[in-house]
């Protein structure tokens, strides 16, 4: 289920314990555990249903139209990093995902793996500005402060 070196996060514990009834968690962290029965997913915050999970459906169709976002993951370098070296990661991460190997475990983890058109520094870069753009009014109107 897990690597060896790889401790569960104490919420799916919890869950999957009965502990607790309700969580929101990523896919590669429950894709087993949702696959297996364990536990049931009840939406997708994407806006399309995983195929890694063609069961579950998105949360707009669970009845949640306005509940849409997606996990995503990127690598940060310091500021001031040479850009022969963010060059070098940059290729050395768009052949990690184009690698046959690499995207089918990326896959079975319910992981979308971005089309190249969508990767590199400059698309990074606008994603995470548009996720500012988007987050910070909810994030205000909640009246969330940062710790």
């Amino acid at each position: 289920m897990y690597p060896a070196f790889y401790r569960r996060p104490p919420a799916t514990s919890a869950l999957l314990g009965g502990q607790v009834d309700y969580m929101c968690n990523t896919i590669p962290e429950v894709v087993q555990q949702i696959q297996t029965g364990s536990i049931k997913g009840y939406a997708v915050s994407t806006a399309n249903r995983n195929p890694t999970l063609p069961n579950v459906p998105t949360a707009k169709e669970a009845g949640l139209s306005d509940f849409e976002f997606s996990a995503w993951y990127g690598l940060f370098a310091p500021k001031g990093t040479p850009k022969p070296v963010l060059d070098k990661l940059t290729d050395t991460i768009d052949r990690a995902l184009d690698d046959e190997a690499t995207r089918k475990r990326l896959t079975d983890l319910g992981c979308d793996i971005p089309p190249k058109a969508t990767r590199g520094r400059q698309a990074l870069g606008a994603l995470v500005k548009s996720e500012i753009a988007r987050w910070t009014p909810i994030i205000k109107a909640a009246n969330i402060k940062g710790e």
